[in-house]
């Protein structure tokens, strides 16, 4: 907990995104200093979700049970007009649904185990400026009353919608304000639903409910007939009216133990990358709540850009391998920002007659098979992939799935040690980085898997090539 003068990388922001990032510099031997400017972690919890992509890579660091524990499963979302996704049909993996846990409950778990791997963890400390010289950051922080100098070989800004370090590189936000006045609490119901999450819109009025799982509900409702400041106090009987409106009951709603109202935005910077600067999560790409994907967004961010940082700074892969974080990254979240607008608007429909087409297609859509599993895929981040170079396998930048090992392994527990994995039961002699596991049922080709889960190389294994593969 001190501020030191040197660090290879300058973590700024203790949300899930930093601290996910943190843990996994500090897992590969990074010097890594996180600055977070609450004193005792950030309190909000806007963020319920955590989908089967991001519990998939929980699971590859030994953490997605602590995770899971406490929180409820559901694999059914019921959307507006009776529109249902099955995500236990529609998902493989070990994780075929959608965790409703608090966002500080996530920030917790990745708070200890960064903890633990030796992630220097700095509370009640901010960033007031950086300089990049070119060769590294020079970064002014100021931490019990005293500002200090920390130089840095990277910095990343995963502080949130109000990014400092995106003010200072002088970054637009471009986007707008979806909506406004959104209601949020936390609630115990005496007639609560099933546990599916909810979701629906009626023209003038918007409402969600979640469970947590432990007799707690989350929700969410918009009020169009009452588009308040976000400072105005939110009153338990506006809440309930709304969701009677939207979801035809307020499920005996009582005893709130957060009332909050806030906008939500659709907003996305140009570059991730400047420099030695980079930006992850919310200072990156903000979105509607509509889909439960901002937090997971954000996490998928750092498990990207982490084992990448790790590699420069040790000197294995050189460092345009860099600027892949936001090829892969920035069109997913752009696609991120489609589909939970998409969502929002469907659901804020207002005319009778659009609602009414709204739930004709999206029903006649989702009875297609392709069509439901394209959209569960994308809601999820199952379904998300990334550009592979000219001429690869059509493996290459597609999620792997978690492959039973012949020593009795899987593939999701062999990458806890942060290394690329190569699946293959050809004997090759290979770096400290690269771990050689041979697969529970013969397979033609070998495959190389990413330390982020994705698929980096397939084909002979005679030919495998690995400075090759991350030159690519």
């Amino acid at each position: 907990m001190m501020i030191p003068e040197q660090t290879d990388v300058l973590v700024i922001g203790g949300g899930p995104t930093g601290m996910l990032l943190a843990g996994d510099l500090a897992r590969a031997g990074v010097a890594v200093t996180l600055v977070e400017k609450h004193a005792t972690g950030s309190q909000l919890t806007r963020a319920f979700g955590v989908h089967a992509r991001t519990l998939e890579q929980l699971d590859a660091r030994g953490i997605a049970e602590p995770v899971l524990d406490g929180g409820a499963t559901i694999d059914e979302l019921r959307l507006f007009g009776g529109v249902h996704v099955d995500l236990g049909k529609l998902l493989d993996g070990r994780f075929p649904y959608l965790l409703i846990t608090p966002q500080t409950h996530v920030e917790e778990v990745l708070r200890k185990r960064a903890v633990e791997l030796g992630a220097n963890l700095v509370p009640a400390a901010e960033l007031i400026t950086f300089t990049d010289t070119g060769t590294g950051i020079e970064a002014q922080v100021r931490h019990e009353d005293s500002t200090h100098t920390v130089r840095a070989r990277y910095l990343v800004g995963a502080d949130g919608y109000h990014s400092r370090v995106r003010e200072t590189l002088g970054l637009e936000f471009p986007g707008k304000s979806v909506l406004k006045s959104i209601m949020l609490a936390d609630v115990r119901l005496s007639e609560p639903p099933q546990d599916v999450l909810a979701v629906n819109g009626v023209g003038d009025a918007f409402a969600f409910v979640a469970p947590f799982g432990d007799g707690w509900y989350r929700i969410f409702a918009w009020n169009r007939r009452n588009q308040v400041p976000d400072t105005e106090p939110v009153q338990l009987e506006e809440l309930r009216e709304v969701v009677r409106r939207a979801l035809g009951t307020d499920f005996g709603m009582h005893d709130p133990r957060w009332l909050s109202r806030f906008h939500s935005d659709e907003r996305q910077v140009e570059s991730y990358r400047m420099g030695r600067v980079f930006l992850a999560g919310d200072a990156a790409h903000v979105h509607s709540p509509a889909g439960g994907q901002g937090m997971n967004t954000g996490l998928q961010d750092a498990a990207n850009l982490g084992w990448k940082l790790a590699a420069v700074l040790q000197g294995w892969a050189p460092e345009r391998l860099l600027d892949t974080y936001h090829a892969e990254r920035h069109p997913v979240g752009a696609e991120v920002l489609r589909s939970s607008g998409a969502i929002i608007r469907a659901a804020m429909l207002d005319s009778r007659l659009g609602r009414m087409v709204r739930n004709t297609v999206a029903n006649g859509a989702l009875s297609l098979p392709p069509v439901a599993h394209r959209i569960a895929g994308s809601i999820s981040g199952i379904g998300f992939t990334y550009p592979r170079p000219h001429g690869a396998d059509h493996r290459v930048g597609t999620r792997a799935t978690d492959l039973p090992l012949a020593d009795g392994d899987r593939l999701y527990s062999a990458l806890r040690a942060g290394t690329f994995i190569l699946i293959t039961a050809t004997p090759i002699p290979l770096a400290d980085h690269i771990r050689v596991v041979a697969p529970a049922e013969p397979q033609r080709d070998a495959l190389l898997i990413r330390p982020d889960g994705y698929i980096a190389w397939a084909g002979d294994p005679e030919t495998f090539d690995f400075a090759a593969t991350l030159a690519a």
